[in-house]
């Protein structure tokens, strides 16, 4: 079995998630006969998310890449960035890092493209929902993207900032998330939507998702679960 190395931390509480579910599925997998050796470079989340929030795109892929560095000196072979938001300098580490980088965006457009969807609701961060880096790969796959207006992506960056990176889970947020996807299903005519960020699977899922949900986390495991025993 290979070992993963992830780049962790951008926040805590999505980092647990990839930690917990990795092992655990493999466990089961393997029956029991086995568990993934796994290296985690955590970051300094204030510093590399004030670099995202302030622009300074070059500062956050060189800190990026000192962590990729280290999970590459570790032995590490399936390697990964646990949040989207940090693939805003994806192609910039994947130019300058020796080793594949397995992204989150282009796993969730191959995925949401063998479900034969057309279109598809993001949310995520301001960033994420905004800028192209998670957009590219499905609109490549002639997928159409829409993200919720102005007020309603206020406050989802909102509750994911002051909530979720913290582990707080609110029922009032989870309707305000549900109401916002229903008005993007009836308004816009998204067959499913994204949680495109790491956190966001703590309060949405495909119970309680007015629509089908990609959950960005969980797809990504199952292709690092899958590279990691090849």
């Amino acid at each position: 079995m290979k070992k993963i190395g992830l780049v962790g931390g951008t926040g805590p509480e999505s980092t647990l998630m990839y930690y917990k579910i990795l092992n655990s599925e493999i466990d089961c997998i393997t029956e029991g006969r086995a568990m993934p050796d796994i290296a985690i470079e955590s970051v300094n989340f204030p510093r590399a998310w004030n670099n995202v929030t302030e622009g300074r795109y070059d500062l956050l892929a060189d800190y990026l890449l000192e962590k990729l560095e280290c999970l590459d000196k570790s032995g590490s072979e399936v390697i990964s960035l646990t949040a989207v938001t940090m693939h805003v300098v994806y192609d910039e580490l994947a130019k300058r890092f020796n080793k594949p980088i397995i992204s989150i965006p282009r796993v969730v457009a191959e995925e949401i493209s063998s479900k034969g969807i057309k279109r598809i609701g993001l949310l995520g961060t301001i960033f994420t929902m905004e800028k192209d880096y998670m957009k590219k790969d499905l609109i490549e796959s002639g997928i159409e993207v829409f993200v919720p207006n102005d007020e309603e992506r206020q406050l989802v960056a909102k509750r994911i900032f002051e909530e979720l990176e913290k582990g707080i889970v609110k029922e009032s947020t989870l309707k305000e998330l549900t109401d916002i996807i229903t008005r993007m299903k009836n308004d816009d005519g998204i067959e499913g939507v994204i949680l495109g960020c790491t956190e966001l699977p703590l309060i949405l899922n495909s119970d309680n998702c007015p629509v089908a949900c990609f959950d960005a986390v969980e797809i990504h495991i199952r292709k690092l679960i899958e590279l990691s025993m090849e």
